[in-house]
């Protein structure tokens, strides 16, 4: 959890961060949804593994093929884990907007594995947390009913939005996790809060170099679904 006595450089560029994802524009489904597909649309018979997120996982103001999908990808290969990888994040999404999209998305690639990395924006736009957990719930369950193995990634907001809010929102990924038997990633940017130079300049999105990190954040619960 974020600790409250954070220097306030920290603090303000761990808002910056989450703040980020739900007030800059959102980028086209198309764009967002064209990174390291690679030839996933081709109907090969490699599996496929889907990231269904938002900015932090759309490479929201880095060169296309550095975020921390693609870098998943690039691990992968090297790893000589044969997954393609499709990259549907878009910048700005909301779970609710997860759950509009997944079923074509299901229909359209029928991944092996889905990672789905949403929700801050419902916390940042005052959505109602009950409605949040019940979309990550349809998220994670319509997911499994298609087969594929599913890994939830956690976020977590600032303490100035209130003591019970802000654990009771990280109380939702708990949740949603233990009850439907999948692995959480506690917090996808774990140890990135006092480090003000891994983000942009408009200190909303970590740079290319603090990519690595979200990665490894994810990889250690995500490793077992792919063997």
């Amino acid at each position: 959890m974020i600790k409250p006595r954070l220097r306030r450089p920290a603090r303000r560029a761990c808002l910056a961060v989450l703040a980020g994802a739900a007030l800059l524009a959102a980028v086209g489904p198309a764009a967002a949804a064209s990174a390291q597909t690679g030839a996933a649309a081709a109907g090969s018979g490699t599996p496929r593994l889907l990231v269904l997120g938002d900015s932090l996982s759309a490479e929201y103001g880095l060169a296309r093929g550095t975020g921390w999908v693609a870098l998943l990808a690039q691990r992968l290969q090297q790893r000589r884990l044969d997954y393609e990888v499709v990259n549907a994040s878009i910048s700005g999404e909301t779970t609710s907007g997860g759950v509009s999209r997944l079923p074509a998305l299901l229909a359209q690639h029928r991944p092996a594995v889905v990672v789905v990395e949403l929700g801050s924006n419902d916390a940042l736009r005052g959505l109602p947390l009950a409605m949040t957990e019940q979309n990550l719930r349809t998220l994670v369950a319509s997911s499994q009913k298609a087969g594929a193995r599913v890994l939830l990634v956690g976020m977590r907001i600032p303490p100035n939005y209130g003591r019970d809010y802000t654990e009771r929102f990280r109380q939702v990924f708990q949740k949603v996790a233990a009850e439907q038997h999948v692995p959480l990633v506690p917090f996808l940017l774990e140890g990135m809060a006092e480090h003000i130079e891994l983000f942009q300049a408009d200190r909303l999105h970590p740079v290319a170099e603090a990519q690595p990190r979200l990665l490894d954040n994810v990889w250690s619960q995500l490793e077992p679904l792919l063997r």
